[in-house]
Formats: structure tokens, sequence, C-alpha cells
């Protein structure tokens, strides 16, 4: 389950003693959550971010950049920061097939965290053009209007929310 946190809720004082709550109460095994904050949300406090992305990891959650690229910061925070994933802004897929060198930024973006033996997602795909993309480019996970819209929990839940069933 991968869950949006903002930079205001994850430097709060009680985030950590609220999500160990929220844990223990509903049962989800901690390597099953996926954590996913934005760039400039990681570089505010960079020791005690450190920290906390310590402890985290050493529950077992999991930590994704979210908007990846989108941020002005260093990129060194991908080799002192315990992540796991980093997601491809949407921004860079919607235009990835424009001649405004958007590919090239995504092509370096999935080489780069590759190399950095991270999980690489794309945001935001809408088109079979661009999962084919992005696919020839070795980025094999992605999001978007392409697989499904928005659904709600109990449509999620009965298996109501594919373009198609394999049953």
């Amino acid at each position: 389950m991968a869950v949006n946190v903002s930079a205001m809720e994850f430097h709060s004082k009680g985030f950590l003693d609220g999500l160990q709550s929220i844990l223990a109460e509903t049962g989800l095994p901690p390597n099953l959550l996926e954590l996913e904050l934005t760039e400039s949300g990681l570089l505010q406090d960079s020791e005690p971010t450190i920290r906390l992305l310590q402890t985290l990891k050493n529950l077992g959650v999991h930590i994704s950049i979210d908007d990846f690229g989108t941020g002005y910061s260093s990129l060194s925070y991908l080799r002192h920061f315990p992540i796991d994933t980093i997601k491809i802004d949407q921004s860079f897929v919607r235009h990835i097939h424009d001649d405004n060198g958007e590919s090239k930024l995504v092509i370096a973006i999935i080489a780069m965290g590759k190399s950095l033996n991270l999980q690489v997602i794309a945001e935001g795909i809408e088109t079979a053009a661009q999962l084919d993309y992005l696919q020839s480019q070795g980025c094999v996970q992605g999001q978007g209007y392409f697989f499904s819209r928005p659904v709600h929990a109990k449509a999620f839940a009965e298996g109501k929310w594919a373009p198609y069933r394999l049953d």
C-alpha cells in the first residue's frame, strides 16, 4: 500500500509514533507499506530526516521519492538517504514524445535509478505509446489513467478497477 505523506506531516513531532500506532492497529506488515515523499520534503533538516528515514527502513517500511525530477535539489541525497524507489514525474512522461528533450531526461532518470539499485516507476502513463517507450527503456513499473482511473476502495476490493479482467 502506497501512501503520500506531506512534508509537514513527515516532519511533525508525532509522525513516527502515529505511524507505528496505525501499523499496530491495522495489522499491516510494515514491509507492505510504501511512504511517498517529495524531494523538497526530504531535504528539510537533512540529519533528522536521515535518522527518521533510517528508523522507517529498520521497521521495514519502503520509501519512495514522488514526482522525481521536479525539485531543485542535489542528487547526492540519492546516495545518502535510505530510499527504495524513485517515481518519474508525470510531466516528463506526458511530453515523452515531444522534441523538447523530455525523453532524454526520462532515459537518464531510469539509468540513474537502475545504477543505484532503485526501483523506477513512471507516473502519469496515459497512452500505449508512452508505455511501450518506457518499457523499451527498461522502466517496467508504471501508473496512470492508461491502467485505470481512480476507484473507490470497495470497487478495488471487488476487482472492478481494471480496464479488463483476466478471468
